[in-house]
């Protein structure tokens, strides 16, 4: 695989005073439905992009029919890396029930819930975090439908279940390009790997997509239930809920090691991004100086501002520096 390095610019910088403290380096690609528009970096850069790429491997779940009668949120579940707040494992839970499974049935692994309330109810009551828990709930309840919709069997997440052939085939489909291998993700399903551009191009089918197949049918679907349930996707405090909330009808979704990406259907365009050093702070900021450069989020809103423009100040209120866009991005 190509070096991740390679080609790699500054994104974002911190300063601290007067002395540039932190850079962060990295790539973001901008496609429309032709390609490329414009990019920072390499788009040649491959990437894993972990869970970014969670409405790309539902799309099966939609186009094999299995979960053509799932509501919005439920989809906005299946496309999520949730908190584990209670409005999320009880849906996971009540999806399960529904299915006629259990929460030994998913593949995830247990998880700590990252929802302040849910995980202080847990250290309180002494119940334990349990698989349902686990951000990737969701995507892997809509596994398991799929699942049964296919008559596989119980070890979904394996490479060479057809549950894993299917979400392969749809995402070398939707990038344009054949994935040229896959890690095992924290969820423990397979990630195939992809191209900065080659997301980004999945981005712009996803944002053009007009409901004259089934494939583009799903991905309106998908796309529409994260818009309409941000709160699904992520959860209170997180960037992609927040965000989602102030913009009109784009879909923002991020993933582990700073990848981001954004749905901009109005403006027909998909973006991606990945900060090399994997560093959160950075690639909120660098998806807020791209929403807004498309006219799709206002910088000076507080969530924007909150992750792109705000000083930096001491734990006494005293201004200490500042996240700024590197020179010659965006």
């Amino acid at each position: 695989m190509t070096d991740v390095a390679a080609g790699a610019v500054p994104l974002v910088d911190v300063w601290r005073g007067d002395l540039l403290e932190s850079r962060h380096l990295g790539h973001a690609v901008i496609c429309d439905a032709r390609g490329v528009v414009e990019a920072w970096g390499n788009p040649g850069a491959v990437i894993y992009p972990r869970s970014s790429c969670k409405m790309i491997q539902a799309l099966p779940l939609l186009e094999s029919g299995a979960g053509a009668a799932l509501p919005a949120r439920r989809l906005a579940l299946a496309c999520a890396s949730h908190n584990g707040a209670a409005i999320h494992v009880d849906a996971v839970r009540d999806w399960l029930a529904d299915m006629g499974l259990g929460e030994e049935d998913l593949r995830c692994g247990t998880q700590i819930p990252d929802d302040p309330e849910e995980h202080k109810r847990i250290l309180c009551t002494g119940d334990a975090a349990c698989q349902v828990h686990n951000n990737c709930s969701g995507k892997h309840s809509g596994f398991l439908m799929l699942n049964k919709h296919l008559g596989g069997g119980s070890e979904y997440t394996e490479p060479d279940h057809p549950v894993q052939k299917a979400v392969k085939a749809a995402f070398e489909e939707v990038t344009g390009e054949d994935s040229p291998g896959y890690g095992i993700d924290g969820c423990s399903a397979p990630n195939f790997a992809t191209t900065v551009g080659g997301l980004a191009r999945a981005m712009a089918r996803f944002a053009t997509a007009n409901g004259s197949d089934a494939r583009s049918r799903a991905m309106v679907a998908l796309r529409e239930a994260m818009v309409a349930h941000p709160e699904m996707v992520a959860g209170e405090g997180r960037a992609c809920t927040e965000l989602m909330r102030v913009m009109d009808g784009v879909a923002v979704k991020t993933g582990a090691e700073a990848v981001f990406v954004a749905i901009l259907p109005k403006q027909g365009l998909g973006v991606a991004l990945k900060v090399l050093d994997g560093g959160t702070r950075a690639s909120e900021a660098a998806i807020t100086a791209l929403l807004s450069r498309l006219g799709a989020l206002d910088p000076a809103h507080p969530m924007a501002m909150k992750r792109l423009g705000e000083p930096m100040r001491s734990r006494r209120g005293i201004l200490a520096g500042a996240v700024k866009l590197a020179p010659g991005f965006c």
